[in-house]
């Protein structure tokens, strides 16, 4: 067995962006697509010849090939219908929404605790872009607190991540928590209509819990996992240096997307679906036998 099947839930923006990746990967096939009306993304997946239904969930747990699944639909679709659902069936659910039912996953930072989990949440895409910095500081220097503020282009925001801006901010600030290791954390979200549309922005503030380790420690921790996190997001760089003031260290993060099915400015989506597709890869290595394979 060369590849795992797997499935995305939901083939709006963030799910066809996510075949495309699919498509590419070494150890994943796209098994389904499945969403619950007719739409474009259902079309354009069956186009491609990806095995489509209109069923949802009820779809997907029929097809006994399928042993992994994204949910790219809304938090409480994931909390009330599909994770239950995935569980029962004994697939793997990879939750791109913030419902937060399985432990938080950012890869740059935990991927390799989690594998053996059956249901894994991506936090969100500004915790994918912020925490590993966070993390970063916060193993080096303590973090007493840590404050984010994610801007992206109005038009990389569709009906999902409008639905989800609450739970936005809730997971983001508890995940820069449980990930990244600060005391307290802060989210923030930012819609900019600016034309032409802006790349994703991240502004990290962390006060330090021990200024005393200077600012090179601190910039050496933050490039050790930039390093790591530029291997499944290309377009990840920081825009702005990391800066140490009293025992305030701030830094902006850039993130391109790949241009895979969304525009380069959509790097909030881009973000969490590579995060995704590298999770699945790694749990799709284990069972095939290929433990830390990638």
């Amino acid at each position: 067995m060369d590849k795992i099947k797997v499935a995305i839930i939901g083939p709006g923006n963030i799910g066809s962006d996510l075949m495309y990746k699919v498509f590419r990967s070494k150890h994943l096939e796209m098994g389904m697509m499945v969403g619950i009306v007719e739409s474009e993304g259902i079309r354009r997946a069956a186009s491609l010849g990806v095995p489509v239904s209109i069923e949802g969930v009820k779809a997907l747990v029929r097809e006994k090939e399928i042993r992994i699944a994204f949910d790219a639909t809304s938090a409480s679709a994931h909390l009330k219908v599909n994770a239950p659902a995935l569980k029962e069936a004994g697939i793997v659910s990879i939750d791109l929404t913030p419902a937060a039912v399985g432990p938080y996953c950012v890869p740059g930072v935990n991927l390799e605790r989690l594998r053996e989990e059956s249901d894994i949440n991506m936090v969100t895409c500004g915790g994918q872009a912020t925490i590993p910095v966070i993390y970063a500081i916060s193993r080096v220097a303590g973090a007493a607190y840590a404050e984010i503020v994610a801007c992206i282009s109005s038009k990389s925001a569709g009906p999902g991540t409008r639905a989800n801006m609450d739970e936005f901010t809730e997971t983001t600030s508890k995940a820069i928590e449980v990930v990244g290791g600060a005391d307290k954390g802060k989210a923030i979200i930012v819609l900019n209509p600016a034309e032409p549309a802006v790349m994703m922005t991240n502004t990290i503030m962390v006060r330090v819990k021990n200024p005393e380790v200077g600012i090179e420690k601190i910039i050496e921790s933050i490039n050790e996992i930039v390093t790591g996190l530029k291997q499944y997001v290309p377009g990840y760089h920081l825009r702005v240096p990391p800066t140490l003031e009293g025992d305030r260290v701030t830094t902006i993060v850039q993130v391109e997307g790949q241009g895979d099915f969304l525009p380069t400015y959509s790097g909030n989506l881009d973000i969490i679906n590579a995060a995704a597709v590298t999770a699945a890869e790694l749990i799709a290595a284990g069972m095939m036998g290929k433990r830390g394979v990638l």
